[in-house]
């Protein structure tokens, strides 16, 4: 009898060097789930099919890096925003630059298209919202009352009304056709960076840095539940077409809540990092995110995971267990959007503060839009996508095929597949969690620090090579095209590098060692982490609690690294954290509750129980590498000791 396939829930698609220099935003087309738009340091917006390794168009004209991309639902046309505050609008289909607005006095943070009519909203540093009609080249109407920049913007779906969130902790909820705020939301503690609209019901969710995800009821304009305890800065949230669930690309996994009441359906581990953006097409979710000047691409079978039914725990919420609850009420149906048979009519015409707001076609206009050009990279794409003959539908098609899952690695039969991943039971030491990820792979032999030769390369590309009878001898021109492969790639890699230590040292200068953390983790490239530790490491002073709770997540990385160096850097912080912090944080949550509130205890409480949940997701990696020999083994052996009490 055969053995039955069993394939993967969640996998890596692609990774392609998107730009000559870094990422700066990237975007998903939510209509087909296929294309991806990358804005760069560069100032350039690539264009490209996912899982296809060229890029299909290359737009330019920006004179700034590009802070924010958006497509519009039909994949028509794109709109960039930059450094600089200016936006211009291409139509891809017809391959050239359609409009340049000018009017904020700030970089561009976020962007939306209007649902129906051809509106474009954006959100700046400066603080300040504009609504842009495309046709007439001008600004509609200007939205203030933020006061810090708006990270992003997004349309209801009959387009009515306008949602920001903002760097000040608020989301506020504007009336295009009236021309004012609607309603505040208060609440997050930290900037918001998201807000998404449910696809039928009058409901809004927000995902912000304090962590949490909050949904808010748009008729009584009021809080529906809060999830707390997300593992980071929530920064990418995505409803289901149907509305039956929401999706959070946290780091490093894949989450599916409902919020009536508030509960996880389930969580899937994907190594994608800080994911970026998330779309869903033919019952798959497909999440991108970047580094550098890499982007990722990567899939989740949707038919795999839970999205209704048995309430889950939460592994990242605190240690009680969520008993099997009756089943719940039905909660009363929120009013439905009414969507235009047509486009929607232009928003209310109303006075301006300024001429400048509302502009009109100038020299300098026209001589920006000479200067834009769109390049097409590859004809062949381009023509599949943006050009269909003889037929409506539009391609990347909407009924396009799914993306194979790959098959397991470890997993030989489907019995096997359904037991319960040993790699989960060690990261979230939480009973009865539901996942639909398998065991990870088996990692990589461990490349030492101490080396003859450099990693990747091979001595005798660099040497004259030896003459074998009858083979022509290499001319100067080959020879040093040989040798300079690479080279720019890697100048890029350097660059980058210095750009990114230049930043944390920055930060470091101001005295907050947490924030010079933060940033270098933001950066998430292991070797800033690794350099700042070997710092941090020779003075155990700086150390303190809330610092243990951003550092323990990325010495679990380096535990698990190839580079012997990033090992020991990892077994010498968690040493530090363990002989310092560890009988602190055991004595805290073993102590009775306090009478009264206590805020500053109940922020000390939260913060040990991230770092206790933390080291028991790193105490079994420890002991899994505590049988090793050597200089490795030893140094395990004492952490495993170090952290007997966690057992």
């Amino acid at each position: 009898m055969a053995t039955p396939v069993v394939t993967k829930t969640a996998w890596k698609l692609q990774e392609i060097v998107a730009h000559a220099s870094n990422v700066s935003s990237l975007v998903l087309g939510k209509g087909s789930g296929r294309l991806l738009a990358t804005g760069g340091d560069d100032c350039r917006v690539n264009l490209w099919s996912i899982n296809k390794p060229n890029c299909i168009m290359s737009l330019t004209g920006h004179t700034s890096p590009v802070e924010s991309v958006r497509l519009n639902t039909p994949e028509e046309l794109i709109v960039a925003g930059s450094q600089s505050g200016s936006i211009r609008v291409w139509d891809l289909e017809a391959a050239k630059i359609l409009r340049t607005l000018v009017g904020h006095k700030a970089n561009i943070c976020s962007l939306d298209f209007h649902p129906y009519g051809e509106f474009v909203a954006s959100g700046s540093q400066d603080t300040n919202i504009k609504l842009w009609d495309i046709r007439r080249k001008g600004c509609v109407f200007r939205y203030r009352g933020h006061s810090q920049a708006v990270r992003c913007l997004r349309f209801s779906p009959d387009g009515k009304w306008l949602a920001s969130a903002a760097d000040d902790h608020t989301v506020k909820l504007w009336d295009l056709t009236a021309g004012k705020m609607m309603s505040e939301f208060p609440g997050h503690t930290g900037p918001v960076n998201v807000v998404e609209f449910h696809p039928n019901e009058y409901l809004l969710a927000s995902g912000s840095s304090d962590r949490t995800i909050r949904f808010w009821d748009l008729e009584k304009f009021q809080v529906v539940s809060c999830i707390e305890g997300e593992p980071g800065p929530v920064r990418s949230i995505l409803f289901n077409p149907d509305g039956c669930c929401l999706y959070s690309g946290c780091q490093d996994s894949l989450r599916v809540y409902g919020w009536e009441p508030e509960r996880c359906f389930d969580v899937v581990l994907v190594n994608w990092g800080k994911v970026a953006d998330l779309a869903i097409c033919n019952n798959q979710l497909i999440g991108v995110a970047f580094s550098q000047s890499n982007v990722s691409s990567y899939v989740v079978d949707l038919t795999r995971v839970t999205r209704t039914g048995t309430v889950a725990q939460d592994p990242v919420q605190d240690s009680r267990l969520l008993t099997q609850q009756p089943p719940l009420p039905t909660a009363p149906l929120r009013r439905i959007y009414e969507r235009p048979s047509t486009t929607c009519s232009k928003p209310q015409r109303v006075k301006q503060n300024s001429e400048s707001e509302r502009r009109s076609p100038s020299s300098e206009d026209d001589r920006d839009e000479r200067e834009s050009r769109a390049e097409i990279q590859n004809a062949e794409d381009y023509n599949e996508i943006f050009q269909p003959k003889n037929s409506i539908s539009r391609t990347p098609p909407r009924r396009s095929e799914p993306f194979p899952a790959p098959p397991e690695d470890d997993v030989a039969t489907a019995k096997e597949a359904a037991k319960p991943s040993p790699a989960l039971d060690t990261q979230f030491p939480v009973p009865n969690v539901v996942t639909s990820t398998p065991a990870p792979k088996a990692e990589p032999a461990i490349i030492p620090a101490t080396r003859n030769e450099p990693i990747g390369l091979k001595a005798s590309d660099f040497l004259p090579a030896v003459k074998i009878p009858q083979q022509t001898e290499l001319v100067d021109e080959d020879a040093m095209s040989q040798i300079r492969k690479g080279h720019d790639t890697m100048c890029v890699v350097l660059t980058s590098r210095h750009k990114n230590l230049d930043t944390v040292r920055a930060v470091w200068t101001t005295g907050d060692i947490k924030t010079s953390v933060d940033s270098a983790v933001a950066i998430n490239d292991l070797s800033v982490v690794v350099d700042l530790l070997n710092i941090v490491n020779q003075k155990a002073s700086l150390w303190k609690l809330d610092l243990c709770t951003t550092v323990l997540p990325q010495i679990e990385k380096l535990l698990q690294s190839k580079y012997e160096s990033y090992v020991q850097t990892g077994c010498t912080s968690l040493k530090l954290i363990l002989q310092r912090f560890l009988p602190l944080i055991t004595d805290i949550l073993a102590a009775p509750p306090s009478v009264g509130v206590d805020i500053s205890r109940e922020e000390r409480l939260h913060k040990c129980r991230l770092c206790y949940k933390q080291l028991k997701s790193i105490s079994g990696l420890v002991r899994s590498k505590s049988g090793l020999s050597g200089r490795h083994g030893s140094a395990f052996r004492e952490l495993h000791l170090l952290m007997a009490s966690l057992d």
